[in-house]
């Protein structure tokens, strides 16, 4: 019997509303809406922790960032954590990355002047580099540029907008942006692949700098765009000590290149919205392409088909760009698993990004390890309502750094370790509990949602200790449980429920 092939598609920084909300209405994406209807999509899933290296580290391992601990760009991850690559190895499955992990390496392999220890942007353990395509060192794609007879400018100069305005086009074309290298890549490769292959492909946008080739750098009007939430975000920055910090990390001219004076506004950010769309736009046509290579090799029935994205993006809520935030918008991401055999349907159970890794190794028949926090969707996207499913959802983020102090750990004078922020989210509220002692955050979503803070308001107190002790339990529940189950007796190793 041939085994079944496995296509994993990430995109970088595409937040959950490009599909299932107001945003994704300014842009058709047939192919997105067309898999999405031929798929089980649940709708009301996040990311565990941002930003890049940090969120993958948690989608591959399966691993809240408390326990794999690489919680920054550049924080190692151990060697030995157990993550999907490894698990698929054990299994006979050698899986193939298009793309990147963003995953800094573990210094304890390494002489102390190896390269590798030189950028985070390496390759997860386990994982074959079928193409190399990074961000800050694409030799490939750039390489490919230079022999279209392109003069590529050095670093981040080759995102320059070719005009006056940030959405003028890219200085490429279409057909030679990253987005379109990677898929032609892929799909020229992937016909030397043998039944049975497995395939992580990881596009870099819409990741920033927010510049697109065209037609797709005007392909959405800014008049279209929905207004952010909480305008440019002036009550926002006063309502909270953090909030200031966050709205001044990333400003509109942080997110594209050579126009330092963008100052931010409503017109603003209406145009870097329809670019950031423009870009959702070009990952539509190329991902469809996917799609239709597939299904004109016969493959796309027997193939497990799981698309995310890795962390979201604020977009200029609340005045605020990027990722490093508490607000939803950062870690609400799309998720869509089309099961071979399953029927199409649409979930909106609390999932969590930790719950992609076992959903794979689950529908595989394989086990996983007992450092896997997530839970295998496989159930919910066969129909089935599995005993006492999780009725919250959790992530984390780390602004600190414990070698070049970040500007908000500074401002606060607090250490490195005392940088973390968790997000306890219910249908009804969410808590927002910094370690460093700044004050807390309640949102009641039957009300003002993220637009009001209501920690201090009359009977507000209950709630948040309800949910601190919810907040507790979990991370009881979740510590690292490598040797959790296992124990030493005099019949000898025995590991038992997990």
């Amino acid at each position: 019997m041939t085994r079944p092939n496995i296509l994993f598609v990430v995109f970088d920084q595409m937040r959950a509303d490009c599909l299932f909300g107001a945003l994704g209405e300014s842009v058709a994406l047939p192919n997105l809406r067309a898999f999405m209807a031929d798929s089980v999509a649940f709708t009301n899933h996040v990311s565990v922790t941002s930003p890049c290296g940090p969120a993958r580290a948690s989608l591959l391992t399966g691993q809240y960032a408390m326990n794999h601990r690489s919680v920054r760009n550049g924080t190692p991850l151990p060697m030995d954590k157990p993550n999907l690559a490894t698990e698929l190895r054990r299994g006979g499955i050698a899986p193939l990355l298009y793309g990147y992990t963003d995953t800094a390496a573990d210094p304890r392999h390494y002489d102390a002047d190896d390269p590798i220890l030189t950028s985070y942007e390496q390759v997860m353990n386990g994982f074959t580099e079928a193409l190399e395509l990074r961000f800050d060192d694409s030799r490939t794609w750039r390489g490919h540029l230079e022999a279209m007879g392109y003069d590529v400018p050095a670093g981040n100069d080759l995102y320059v907008p070719t005009g006056d305005r940030p959405d003028a086009p890219a200085l490429y074309q279409a057909d030679h942006s990253d987005t379109a290298f990677l898929t032609d890549r892929f799909l020229e490769d992937l016909p030397t692949r043998g039944d049975g292959w497995c395939a992580h492909v990881t596009f870099i946008r819409p990741h920033p700098p927010f510049v697109a080739p065209s037609p797709y750098n005007n392909l959405v009007e800014a008049a279209s765009m929905p207004a952010p939430a909480g305008g440019i975000g002036e009550a926002f920055a006063a309502a909270h000590p953090f909030n200031g910090a966050a709205t001044t990390y990333r400003q509109p001219h942080d997110m594209v290149c050579g126009f330092p004076d963008l100052a931010p506004s409503l017109e603003t950010t209406a145009m870097l919205r329809a670019v950031y769309m423009g870009l959702v736009a070009e990952l539509d046509h190329h991902f469809g392409r996917i799609i239709s290579h597939l299904k004109s090799r016969g493959q796309y029935e027997d193939t497990l088909i799981v698309v995310t994205s890795d962390h979201g993006e604020l977009l200029g809520d609340h005045g605020c760009w990027g990722k490093m935030n508490y607000l939803d918008a950062a870690f609400r991401v799309p998720l869509m698993v089309r099961v071979p055999g399953a029927r199409p349907a649409r979930v909106d159970l609390p999932t969590e990004s930790v719950d992609v890794m076992p959903t794979i190794l689950d529908w595989l028949g394989q086990d996983c390890p007992d450092t896997v926090d997530g839970h295998s969707l496989m159930p919910l996207a066969r129909g089935e309502m599995p005993e006492g499913w999780r009725d919250y959802s959790v992530s984390e983020l780390d602004f600190g750094d414990p070698v070049k102090p970040t500007a908000a750990q500074q401002q606060f004078g607090l250490s490195s370790h005392e940088c973390g922020v968790a997000i306890l989210r219910t249908a009804r509220h969410s808590l927002v509990h910094f370690n460093g002692g700044l004050p807390p955050i309640l949102f009641d979503h039957d009300g003002e949602g993220e637009g009001r803070n209501i920690a201090g308001d009359s009977g507000a107190d209950t709630v948040r200790l309800s949910m601190l002790e919810r907040l507790l339990n979990h991370r009881m529940r979740h510590a690292e449980g490598r040797f959790a189950s296992t124990m030493i007796t005099p019949d000898g190793v025995v590991r038992g429920q997990h």
